[in-house]
């Protein structure tokens, strides 16, 4: 008997362009797979993050998975769930998706030039002394900590100390937090700030995009440059850009995505039928 399967795709969030911004993994299925199997699906695929989608005209689920953990949001392969539903005709384009998760209700929606434009709670993040070890292990000299729901936000002079951050990433590992974000104002008159992001401690060295941080660093800017509306680069190697706007007590980001490759996975013997 041939196996049950899903539908398997690898994306590329928050850029226009092929192997830029940040891969994730999307995992389309009709009903909601063990635990376990959907975290060796991550571990297998070794994405910073991977999306398992439940999908219906009924109502959507998602779920994220680093290769190590499960984590409770995550923006940029969201992004690409919504961008999978749409690009692959499973959901109506014209129609917004509300994706039921761990942190809510995330509402997602395509903009007239093709963006996705997600609607995310917002995470103001608190001033705070920095914890033992945090800017040993940064190695750059800080300007100012702040902590939010999942990260530290740690502010440096300019970006280019952004872009030289070297972490001592065993040492960052031992910090009690998801992730670091390392941010300075950016230099270019097209963006307002820009960033990296740290996260060992769930085996993530460093990741490309990361659009749940900007939950947190889009409130902090907005307070600094008084400004609602901000552009924003991460500075990764593969780098990505998205656009940020604070709305009360939520924060909408936008960012496209380009699908790379297209296949399925074999489900649980247990496991029921899927999109395959």
């Amino acid at each position: 008997m041939t196996p049950a399967t899903a539908r398997l795709y690898h994306v590329d969030a928050f850029t226009a362009v092929p192997f830029a911004g940040n891969p994730a993994g999307v995992v389309v299925l009709e009903a909601a797979a063990p635990e376990p199997w959907m975290q060796a699906v991550a571990a297998e695929l070794g994405h910073s993050e991977t999306a398992f989608v439940v999908a219906s005209v009924d109502g959507c689920s998602i779920r994220w998975f680093s290769p190590t953990v499960e984590v409770a949001l995550c923006g940029h392969a969201t992004l690409a769930a919504a961008h999978v539903l749409w690009d692959e005709r499973l959901l109506d384009a014209a129609q917004p998706i509300a994706f039921a998760s761990m942190s809510g209700t995330l509402t997602c929606g395509l903009t007239p030039d093709g963006a996705v434009r997600m609607d995310f709670p917002i995470d103001v993040p608190q001033a705070c002394e920095p914890p033992a070890g945090l800017v040993e292990a940064l190695g750059v000299p800080v300007l100012a900590v702040a902590r939010g729901r999942f990260d530290y936000l740690v502010r440096v002079a300019d970006e280019t100390t952004v872009q030289g951050v070297r972490p001592d990433l065993e040492r960052l590992a031992g910090v009690e937090t998801r992730g670091v974000c390392v941010t300075a104002a950016a230099d270019a008159d097209d963006l307002d700030f820009v960033s990296r992001f740290f996260a060992p401690r769930i085996g993530i060295a460093e990741d490309p995009v990361t659009g749940s941080a900007h939950c947190m660093l889009a409130p902090y800017w907005a307070s600094l440059l008084d400004r609602d509306e901000l552009r924003a680069a991460q500075q990764s190697a593969r780098g990505g850009e998205l656009r940020v706007r604070v709305r009360g007590d939520r924060v909408e980001l936008l960012g496209h995505a380009v699908t790379i490759t297209r296949g399925s996975i074999a489900l649980p013997v247990s496991h029921g039928p899927a999109h395959g």
